[in-house]
């Protein structure tokens, strides 16, 4: 067997790469070549899934199953833009693309800005990506909607904080069609919330509502609280106005 330094440094890498062409290839499986990268997205949605089942168990010979599989649509993705006329990228330009952000979303390790802590690098993040997509108006723009509802709302409840929009005031709106309703719990741990959220998802389920559909709906209900909150400052003569905080 060959010592480790003398092999390619990512001779796996590179093995998988051509694989994944030859199976594309004229006389390769019929099925990889009438693939398209909108065909592909449900898989990509099951891998990433599966992968994060293997992270959440500790299986770490399942980490690397379903890494492997995330990976191999990646590289499926970029061999479909590879041969396909108009698109003209392959796994390179992907690659370089992302070490080209990562080095401009790193000042602190590649530039001249200094962060001491996790806190500091998030902090100046946020300015960073603004300066990267002056095409945003909001801090919600940039949300994939496709996210499951529990996780949009934690995300969208964390860029809405960004602009001092919290849950308050939509709290307040919903009160008079809530009055009956019980008062918000806050259980302290994981667990208990993992409980009370299951219980929730029962209760819906019983009365023949869908949870999912019913938080999707809140979701929309506090963009918009959050979007009228952040035109607001438009609307105050332009000396009032100030910094824009993404």
């Amino acid at each position: 067997m060959d010592h480790p330094a003398a092999r390619p440094a990512h001779e796996g890498l590179d093995e998988l790469i051509a694989t994944v062409a030859l199976l594309r290839a004229p006389g390769g499986c019929p099925w990889d070549a009438d693939q398209t990268h909108e065909s592909l997205v449900q898989y990509l949605v099951e891998e990433s899934w599966e992968l994060i089942d293997a992270i959440e168990s500790g299986d770490r010979a399942e980490m690397i199953e379903e890494l492997g599989d995330v990976l191999y649509q990646v590289l499926f993705h970029a061999d479909i833009a590879a041969h396909t006329a108009g698109e003209a990228f392959d796994i390179d330009d992907v690659a370089r693309h992302m070490t080209a952000k990562m080095v401009s979303r790193h000042p602190h390790v590649f530039g001249d800005r200094e962060a001491s802590t996790a806190d500091d690098v998030v902090a100046f993040w946020e300015d960073l990506k603004a300066e990267e997509k002056p095409h945003r108006t909001s801090v919600l723009d940039g949300v994939p909607r496709g996210m499951p509802a529990l996780a949009l709302a934690q995300k969208m409840l964390g860029k809405a904080a960004k602009v001092g929009v919290g849950i308050g005031a939509f709290r307040a709106e919903a009160a008079d069609a809530a009055r009956d309703a019980p008062a918000v719990v806050s259980p302290p741990t994981e667990d208990e919330l993992g409980r009370i959220l299951f219980e929730i998802a029962a209760s819906a389920r019983a009365q023949g509502l869908d949870a999912e559909r019913a938080l999707r709906g809140a979701i929309r209900g506090f963009e918009a609280e959050v979007r009228a909150a952040e035109a607001e400052p438009a609307a105050e003569p332009a000396d009032a106005a100030g910094p824009a905080s993404d």
